[in-house]
């Protein structure tokens, strides 16, 4: 597949099948995620992989509620990663205080993109999930009071026949400026 054919083949799968998700094709997600660029090579990231029961039932709850139900589809999900974002270097740190930029917030969308992109490639489904309760993750997964989550990923296989959607997008046109806004 070349990458073109990843890049337009990768989408948010909201519909999964039941199947496991093979540990050497996990940790082929890892290992791509593992080497995305970051901020002064910060990687200020800790991906915890949640495939246990009930564990990974209770983390899929808390990325839905009563009145926000969309991520519901996370239950099917046979594998939820969660991002925790860790500290950057201290160059990092000083040059977000000068240039007032959130440096691992990006990391955190560079490393979440190379898993699911490696995902896609190898067959998988994911969703990248920004709507989650933190506290309650927190408190399942015993992450550090002083710790935040950046993203939770839903990972499996979709469901047999799930559709590829076409990409709506802006055009180039569009989204591009040569030179000047």
């Amino acid at each position: 597949m070349t990458f073109n054919e990843l890049i337009l083949s990768r989408q948010s799968v909201r519909r999964y099948a039941g199947t496991a998700v093979e540990p050497e094709k996990l940790n082929q997600c890892l290992e791509a995620a593992r080497l995305a660029p970051s901020a002064s090579n910060s990687q200020p990231w800790k991906y915890i992989v949640v495939d246990q029961e009930p564990l990974r039932t209770e983390v899929a709850k808390a990325t839905f509620s009563d009145i926000q139900l969309i991520n519901k589809y996370t239950l099917q999900a046979p594998v939820m990663i969660v991002i925790v974002m860790e500290k950057a270097k201290l160059i990092t740190r000083l040059a977000m205080l000068v240039k007032k930029k959130e440096w691992p917030l990006i990391d955190i969308g560079i490393t979440a993109e190379h898993f699911c992109l490696q995902a896609a490639e190898l067959g998988l489904g994911t969703c990248m999930i920004g709507w989650f309760d933190e506290d309650k993750i927190k408190k399942l997964l015993q992450i550090p009071s002083d710790k935040s989550i950046g993203l939770v990923i839903s990972l499996g296989y979709a469901v047999e026949g799930y559709p590829q959607r076409t990409k709506i997008r802006k055009t180039v046109d569009e989204m591009v400026r040569y030179n000047q806004y």
